[in-house]
């Protein structure tokens, strides 16, 4: 056996390896877009039934929880062609978001504070 490393290459050169990227990877994408979709409509709902059966608070708050919903179906849309670009080109930058979960649990958390605070000075 030759002690020989199986590639050789001349000194500062690199060697370019294909790489293969599983199909679960796109599926994985395509799952995360459809989860954030799913809480989108969840979202919408809870606006839809605030604006439907609820006073004028209510209909603030449904605004609120509207605008979230819209910026978050837009988000997803982003990220998602953002991460299927990254997949496609086979980049090793990275695929997570750090900021986008924290923003959106951010503004509900104000959202439902907005609506706390309104019912509260209701009275």
């Amino acid at each position: 056996m030759s002690s020989q490393p199986l590639l050789q290459t001349a000194p500062g050169k690199r060697i370019a390896l294909p790489t293969r990227v599983e199909p679960k990877v796109f599926f994985a994408n395509e799952r995360t877009f459809l989860s954030w979709l799913n809480f989108t409509v969840i979202l919408g709902g809870l606006a839809v039934g605030l604006l439907n059966f609820g006073d004028r608070v209510g209909r603030i708050s449904a605004g609120l929880f509207t605008v979230i919903a819209m910026a978050a179906m837009i988000y997803a849309l982003v990220t998602f062609h953002w991460r299927a670009q990254s997949i496609r080109k086979r980049g090793h930058s990275g695929i997570d978001d750090r900021f986008g979960p924290t923003i959106l649990a951010i503004s509900l958390l104000a959202a439902v504070v907005v609506n706390f605070v309104l019912r509260m000075l209701q009275d």
